[in-house]
């Protein structure tokens, strides 16, 4: 149900023109505190920051609503040890809602077991209670270029 709302969701954002418009600072803001708090694994930190509606689909094809990723967070079945912008761009999609693409370099499991991967991604910002909240996040793992 929640893949149909964000596919009508992107579907419909096509269609709309998006503006490129340096983003309010306060959102630009909330982006650094939720890779602050999601580096730290601090789910008390990072809980405000996101959407009650959370839609978070990892690059393996793993699903997380705002209660399961806090919970992997707070158990520490999820470390983020690195999150790196390569590139971070915001657009106006809507009054209230903001796309954020771009690339990042992301790290992840333990420290055991660490896999490092470079991931394209498309995040869904929207305002409420005029508080900008983490909505949505798509990701997929890019190939690294061939040795020469």
């Amino acid at each position: 149900m929640h893949t149909r709302i964000l596919v009508l969701l992107f579907i419909t954002l096509g269609w709309l023109p998006l503006r490129a418009a340096e983003p309010p600072a306060a959102l630009r803001a909330a982006d650094d505190a939720r890779v602050s708090a999601t580096l730290a694994g601090d789910a008390t930190a990072l809980a405000p920051l996101l959407s009650d509606s959370l839609h978070y689909s990892h690059s393996n094809g793993k699903l997380d609503s705002k209660a399961s990723l806090l919970e992997a967070l707070k158990a520490g079945t999820l470390r983020y040890s690195r999150l790196d912008y390569e590139t971070r761009e915001f657009k106006e999609a809507a009054p209230g809602l903001a796309l954020m693409t771009g690339r990042a370099l992301v790290q992840v499991g333990s420290a055991d077991a660490p896999v490092q991967m470079t991931l394209a991604f498309l995040a869904v910002w929207r305002l409420e209670e005029s508080q900008w909240r983490f909505l949505a996040w798509q990701s997929c793992k890019l190939t690294p270029p061939p040795l020469k």
